[in-house]
């Protein structure tokens, strides 16, 4: 009886509404799951703007019956309407990697999408480690069903059974080979879902200036002159082969060849640090075991100047990614895990060179701001960030380094063997799917001291400070750590934006009304390698809370900095037993504090609080001893 009831169910029909909810909702997956299917040989650019494409012409056109197979019927979380658009993107990525013969009209999914597009840009989505780079590569070794039933499992969670089931709804004429040959590549599901794989989160980056400019002139010439310039920008230079993944040669001059030529890189003597008046990345050593590798010099010099379509490029903030104005200074050279590694050094940035060790194609090229550096900002730089660990080259003078997590004050730190100036890998900073527990910090100890610094996406780590504007000290002593323990997690607010150092500041200490014990507000601020751009919060620590809450913040602005070392905040707080109180701090030469709008009040000193009701808008104003004024940040 029951298999009877199951053969006369009827088969679901998917509205055009209700498919065209479900793939706004489910937008970046579907994109993401077509670009993956998506032929490498496509290029990034147009493999990104396919994929969209794809995705956006899923809609049916009417009402449309939906397969009645365990993975489509439920579809994601039940969805039909997810379970229909899904098949349709699948389908259309698989066409779309059929080549085109002259025996049958090409399908609209195989040739250029006609939108979206995008003129004057090359698009690309973030680049991510060495993981993600050798897993993309062995990815495009395999067929485009099996990258299918790859990503079906992966991404989608699906069961063999399920996915050869999808795959036959999809056309694909053998799953069970498609299947078996996905096998070959290892299951590493958490790197499907990272960003080096979603085209909904993207780099752009010129095309090519100079041939553009070249094309828009040449198309009000004769044909005979079309032809010319194709035959000129076609002619091969002597030096794209051994280049690697490098762009052809565009302009040939002597600097610009001196720039690429790996016999003419500066190498500094080991010990010249220690006779130098200067203690920065000038005076770095050459190190690692491949610093006499002409053919991975050369290709790293290459793709400065000229990265292809092939390379991942990542860069600071405000930091020029154009090419050596003369020949850089080499700080190193080897294996480091899965990925040969170059780091070179023009006196305005460090750039990182990096290809995958088993020879496969592809490269990733990192700028990090460094003009500047002081001794203890040029303590360290990132070698290698694999499986959610990141090694670091130590300055010459570092003597010893440890992990210590930086939301545990009492717990220590860990030493980390040095190898040459390379640290053994230690945990990435912050925790797993947006839950911070801990926040990993590298400690670093040479002839001058004892400092951390800190992983928030870059090559140059930021320098971790704390105390007053203009007095402040290494945050590696005991009140400095108790200081910044409930302050870590806030650092995820300045990852990849060029942050230089950061510092917190305990501005002010205040009792709470109804003897609920002592609060502290700390201001932490983020200083930048171009300058501008600090970021500035004000964070407000209640007995016995594990994190600090935001009260406050601003950019651009010179509070809790040595230019304007004053700072005013508040917060609604609410006591325990349920009464809410607006409670605000000033730094100490703060004389009084007024507070208008939805709370009314004013207080001597540089503290105040207010009795206040919940949801209550308010504004600050502080006046300093000097008698000038200062508006409470927002």
């Amino acid at each position: 009886m029951q298999s009877q009831d199951v053969a006369t169910r009827p088969t679901p029909v998917v509205d055009v509404e209700q498919a065209e909810a479900a793939l706004v909702e489910h937008y970046p997956r579907l994109v993401r799951l077509a670009y993956l299917v998506l032929p490498p040989s496509l290029g990034r650019n147009r493999r990104v703007l396919t994929a969209h494409a794809l995705t956006q012409r899923a809609l049916p056109r009417r009402r449309a019956s939906a397969s009645v197979i365990p993975a489509q019927s439920t579809g994601r979380d039940g969805d039909p309407g997810y379970s229909f658009v899904r098949l349709q993107v699948l389908r259309t990525a698989l066409e779309a990697g059929l080549p085109l013969t002259f025996r049958a009209w090409p399908k609209r999914s195989q040739l250029p999408p006609l939108l979206p597009q995008v003129w004057g840009l090359r698009l690309f989505p973030r680049s991510g480690g060495a993981d993600e780079l050798a897993l993309d590569q062995r990815l495009s070794a395999l067929s485009a069903p099996a990258r299918a039933a790859y990503v079906l499992r992966g991404l989608e969670r699906l069961t063999d059974g399920d996915a050869h089931k999808v795959l036959t709804a999809a056309g694909v004429t053998d799953p069970d080979v498609a299947l078996a040959e996905a096998d070959d590549v290892s299951a590493q599901n958490a790197l499907l879902d990272s960003p080096e794989f979603d085209p909904c989160s993207l780099q752009a980056r010129p095309t090519d200036l100079m041939r553009r400019r070249q094309h828009g002139k040449a198309a009000l010439v004769a044909a005979a002159a079309l032809a010319v310039c194709g035959a000129l920008l076609g002619l091969p230079g002597d030096g794209w082969s051994p280049d690697g993944a490098a762009a052809p040669a565009y302009a040939r001059n002597p600097s610009a060849q001196a720039a690429l030529d790996p016999a003419k890189l500066t190498k500094v003597a080991p010990a010249a640090w220690q006779s130098s008046a200067r203690t920065d990345f000038s005076v770095w050593p050459a190190r690692g075991d491949r610093t006499d590798d002409r053919a991975l010099l050369r290709r790293a010099l290459a793709v400065w100047a000229r990265p292809g379509e092939s390379v991942r490029v990542s860069a600071t903030p405000a930091t020029p990614t154009g090419g050596p104005a003369g020949p850089p200074q080499l700080l190193y050279a080897g294996t480091v895990d899965t990925a040969h590694v170059v780091l070179l050094y023009d006196g305005l940035r460090v750039v990182r060179y990096a290809e995958p060790k088993d020879g496969t194609s592809g490269a990733a090229l990192d700028f990090g701001r460094a003009d500047g550096a002081t001794r203890a900002e040029a303590g360290a730089v990132v070698l290698a960030r694999t499986d959610g660990n990141v090694r670091y080259l130590t300055a010459p003078w570092v003597t010893e380094a440890a992990e210590r997590d930086l939301m545990q004050p009492r717990s220590g730190a860990m030493n980390l063997a040095l190898t040459d100036g390379m640290t053994a890998p230690l945990a990435s900073p912050g925790g797993q799917n947006g839950a911070c527990t801990s926040w990993n910090v590298l400690q670093v100890t040479d002839g001058s001291g004892t400092r951390l610094m800190t992983d928030l996406g870059e090559l140059v780590p930021a320098h971790l400070t704390t105390g007053k504007p203009g007095y402040t000290k290494e945050a590696s002593g005991a009140q400095a750590l108790r200081t910044w323990a409930p302050m870590a997690c806030s650092l995820q607010a300045v990852r990849s934006q060029g942050v230089r150092s950061v510092n917190a500041w305990e501005y002010a200490r205040q009792s709470l009304p109804e003897a609920n014990g002592s609060a502290a507000w700390v201001c932490t601020r983020a200083e930048t390698w171009r300058g501008g751009g600090a970021r500035v919060l004000a964070q407000f620590h209640t007995p016995g809370g594990r994190y600090g809450a935001v009260a406050a913040k601003a950019e651009n602005s010179p509070a809790c900095g040595p230019r304007g070392p004053h700072v005013l905040a508040g917060v609604l707080w609410r006591s325990k037993a349920g009464a809410w109180y607006l409670l605000a701090a000033g730094s100490r030469d703060t004389a009084s504090i007024t507070v208008s709008g939805g709370v009314s009040g004013s207080a001597k000193g540089y503290l105040l609080a207010a009795e206040a009701k919940q949801g209550a808008q308010a504004r600050l104003k502080g006046t300093l001893r000097d008698g000038r004024t200062i508006e409470g940040l927002h």
